[in-house]
């Protein structure tokens, strides 16, 4: 718990740092051409244009990120008394853009005015309001600018020029390749825009100060590892992560939404040395060839990176090696782990709902919605995601066709984390930043998928708004209906789906691998399934934990394992000590077969009893197989 405290926190500083930066792009880049085409090295060399350089990256920069800081903290009062504090850190160190300065001064700002305003609040006279509010802002603004020139100016002057020099002694002793070690990881963890924006470009944007472009601006940014890995699953990959990589790559190496690929490492982790490898190689190639960018490539595309390459040198010629070597480093690493890997299928969508084991978060079902009551009417659904301009726009957009085909009258949006409106109903976000959400709109319906691209809580919530299904039967009902093949039920079925003899009371078992074969072989025994089906299951396990929540558990097989099923049935095993499921305790055991949908409606039962946990309590405590089954039918 500490650790994905921990966690949670780092990101949301790390969201905190880009969201001050990201809003403000436009300017960068728009400075960044003016830069590349004006300046005497440029494309089109003109004195008089290239006047417009220093001002921008003097002034207008650093006021645009202390302004956006200080309205992330207090509206817009915040952000004009943040802008007035960041005046002062510019002026203070007038040869330094002030990137830095800017985030501490803008924030720090639209603190002290919060603070202020919570002070006097209700006790203004009536008339005076706006004469109190304009001359606090003007007051305190000037005292913290005063204080920024002193002080804060100076200081992250100094503390910038250290980082520089740490950088060119990085590059000049050929170590900066190793920062990939950390960068690669990091940014899988979803703080590719924070680690992007809110540490190298700062530091980054003084290099180009200093000799017209920055290595540092590809650090992160390079699609290459990533493209690598896609390539290796389009090659070499099997089941529906080969078929989704080649639109995936795409969508990456020319759109830079990097978040795309996150989910193919983390099927494999062993693909983390792909791209740690992949970028390491490409940051060494921009070394060695004198690579770099002169102002941030964002998002990380192969088009960004092409339109701020300064025209001087081999620049052209180094990026885009970087690019294409880290790419094809990549490309081998993941070819070799997936050509020596034993699974027999890799299901991108079931995969990815390993994301919260591997990232430290206990095991659940993926695409779990959390608690929280959906509106009986929803007029506003908003993606969210670090940036609030990648994978959550691409998620609305889907959304968003899925609304109109079923015809409700609701507007889907996206947008960052930190900028999640007050009105929004439902709120859509990756697992890893549901937390992160939840804290910033706790009222608020919050979904949890693993793929903005591909996830049944589309469908579910769909639904939801149409029918009026709850979340625990959708939730609990989704994994098995994996093992029905779109048929409809067959009506002439025997209704020997749940037999007392099925039911096992007080059982016990060391391990869920115990537990679930012990499951499988009841159903092999009551002439459900094939012998293979068992060993099926627990490769089932494998992918993602059957666990349910409320102490339940349901193993089924593999999609491969259908043609191992002879007839739909269950078989129940109440383990009333427990057995562990990765974290979780599980004392109602569902074996499930299905076949031709036979098994849907008892499931459902089942489903709606247990979403109740005084149900589930009732099955445990339950003495025969008799008043088990009588519980599970009483829906």
């Amino acid at each position: 718990m500490a650790q994905s405290n921990m966690k949670v926190a780092v990101q949301k500083f790390g969201n905190f740092l880009s969201s001050m930066v990201l809003p403000n792009i436009g300017a960068f880049i728009a400075w960044g051409l003016i830069t590349a085409l004006f300046i005497p090295t440029g494309f089109f060399p003109n004195e008089s244009l290239a006047k417009l350089v220093g001002p921008m990256v003097t002034y207008l920069l650093p006021l645009l990120i202390g302004y956006t800081g200080g309205k992330l903290v207090h509206d817009q009062r915040g952000g004009v008394v943040g802008a007035i504090a960041t005046m002062g850190v510019i002026v203070g160190a007038p040869d330094t853009p002030m990137f830095l300065g800017a985030m501490v001064m803008g924030p720090l700002g639209a603190y002290v005015i919060k603070k202020f305003d919570g002070m006097i609040e209700g006790k203004i006279r009536a008339g005076f309001e706006m004469l109190v509010n304009n001359f606090s802002a003007g007051i305190l603004g000037g005292i913290l600018a005063i204080l920024a020139f002193l002080g804060v100016g100076p200081a992250v002057d100094a503390f910038t020029s250290l980082l520089v020099e740490g950088v060119d002694w990085l590059v000049a002793a050929g170590l900066l390749p190793l920062t990939s070690i950390l960068i690669e990881p990091a940014k899988i963890l979803f703080l590719n825009n924070a680690i992007n924006h809110g540490v190298l470009s700062p530091i980054g944007l003084e290099q180009v100060q200093q000799g017209g472009k920055s290595i540092l601006f590809l650090l992160e940014a390079n699609p290459g590892p990533g493209l690598g890995v896609l390539l290796a699953f389009m090659f070499f990959g099997k089941g529906t992560a080969k078929q989704s990589a080649p639109g995936a790559g795409i969508i990456h190496f020319f759109g830079g939404i990097h978040e795309i690929y996150f989910p193919y490492v983390l099927m494999k982790p062993m693909l983390f040395i792909s791209v740690i490898l992949g970028g390491m190689s490409g940051v060494f190639t921009l070394v060695l060839l004198g690579g770099g960018l002169v102002s941030p490539a964002s998002p990380g595309s192969i088009i960004a990176i092409t339109a701020v390459t300064p025209p001087e040198g081999m620049a052209y010629l180094a990026n885009f090696a970087a690019v294409f070597v880290a790419a094809a480093v990549s490309f081998i690493v993941s070819a070799i782990v997936l050509k020596s890997s034993k699974t027999t299928d890799e299901d991108i969508e079931g995969a990815t709902k390993k994301m919260q084991e591997m990232k430290g978060k206990k095991s659940s079902v993926a695409g779990h919605v959390s608690k929280g009551t959906l509106p009986e009417e929803v007029n506003k659904i908003v993606f969210a995601c670090d940036a609030g301009m990648g994978s959550s726009a691409m998620g609305a957009s889907l959304l968003r066709k899925k609304v109109k085909a079923a015809n409700l009258d609701v507007s889907v949006t996206n947008t960052s984390i930190s900028n999640l409106p007050s009105d929004a109903q439902v709120v859509i976000t990756q697992e890893e930043l549901t937390p992160r959400a939840k804290n910033k709109l706790p009222n608020a319906y919050h979904i949890s998928v693993d793929n903005f691209l591909s996830s049944p809580e589309y469908d579910k919530l769909i639904a939801s708004l149409q029918d009026g299904i709850t979340d625990e039967q959708a939730e609990v009902v989704e994994e098995a209906e994996e093992e029905a093949v779109n048929a409809e039920p067959n009506a002439d079925h025997d209704g020997d789906l749940l037999l007392e003899e099925n039911i096992f009371m007080n059982q016990s078992f060391s391990t869920k691998e115990e537990a679930i074969r012990f499951a499988g072989e009841a159903l092999v025994k009551a002439g459900y399934v094939e012998q293979s089906y068992v060993d099926a299951m627990i490769d089932r396990e494998g992918i993602t934990s059957t666990y349910m929540g409320n102490n339940v558990a349901i193993p089924h097989g593999t999609e491969d394992a259908k043609k191992a099923v002879i007839k739909s049935g269950f078989t129940v095993v109440q383990v009333p000590d427990g057995v562990d499921f990765n974290g979780e305790k599980a004392k109602m055991i569902f074996g499930i077969a299905g076949k031709d949908g036979t098994h849907l409606e008892i499931l459902s039962g089942i489903a709606v009893v247990c979403s109740e946990q005084e149900n589930v309590d009732q099955m445990v405590q339950a003495k025969s197989a008799k008043e088990l089954k009588d519980i599970i039918n009483s829906n």
